[in-house]
């Protein structure tokens, strides 16, 4: 009797011991990790630290629910790397080969292809917002040296001439060439002084999806403008959720 009291002193030992080399669970019964814990954890008591630098942030996979490492410089960009929202592109010539055909009203800006990012299309002339957040749009169009003096440039009873950026179609923001008529000294000549440089530079809420694209309107300038030599750039990228 005694005898078999030992052995079964022992075999209870060897289960302990086996059970310790395997997956422990805290409320489950199929724990499937070293430590596999289901229902609230405490830490009481932490060292602080001031900086992120040779540290790394602990995240849960939402799938697995494994506690895993993160890189901290994921929380900056929120990806590795360049950050991926963002687009820059630039065009450089004369009306025709912006794809502006002198009409008035809003047309289409037809960029080269993108410098920067893979989300403007240069097929469609537009950028493709990639998900929803807060975004920087910068736009700027110039033709010439940026300042022009004519006689017969600039009539703003056609209406003043101007540049959009558009969202889904409608327009979004604008910005407006400035202008002035300056007479002379007998005999009297009016001189027509245009300043042929603008932008249009801001933030703006958009949603996953949505269009961009960037457009011109010579409303009443002279067609001779557009055979000057024009530059036009625009930059998009995503500054916050």
């Amino acid at each position: 009797m005694k005898k078999n009291f030992y052995t079964l002193i022992f075999l209870g030992l060897f289960a302990t011991g086996i059970a310790q080399t395997g997956n422990v669970g805290i409320n489950t019964a199929t724990p499937s990790a070293t430590l596999d814990v289901n229902g609230n954890a405490k830490i009481r008591t932490t060292p602080n630290s001031t900086t992120l630098t040779g540290h790394q942030v602990l995240g849960i996979d939402t799938t697995t629910k494994e506690v895993k490492t993160l890189d901290p410089s994921l929380f900056i960009t929120g990806t590795s790397g360049t950050n991926s929202t963002i687009a820059k592109a630039t065009v450089v010539g004369n009306g025709a080969l912006l794809g502006l055909s002198g009409s008035n009203g809003y047309e289409k800006i037809n960029f080269g292809p993108a410098t920067l990012g893979t989300n403007f299309d240069t097929t469609t002339d537009s950028y493709t917002v990639p998900t929803t957040g807060v975004y920087a749009v910068k736009f700027n169009y110039r033709y010439g040296d940026g300042v022009n003096l004519n006689v017969s440039l600039l009539n703003f009873n056609g209406g003043t001439p101007k540049i959009g950026i558009f969202r889904n179609g409608v327009v979004m923001d604008e910005g407006f060439f400035g202008g002035a008529s300056i007479s002379l000294l007998a005999p009297l000549v009016a001189i027509t002084v245009i300043i042929s440089d603008t932008y249009v530079d801001s933030v703006y809420q958009l949603n996953a999806g949505d269009v961009i694209d960037f457009r011109y309107n010579q409303a009443g300038l002279n067609v001779a403008l557009l055979s000057s030599n024009v530059t036009a750039k625009m930059v998009v990228y995503k500054i916050s959720d």
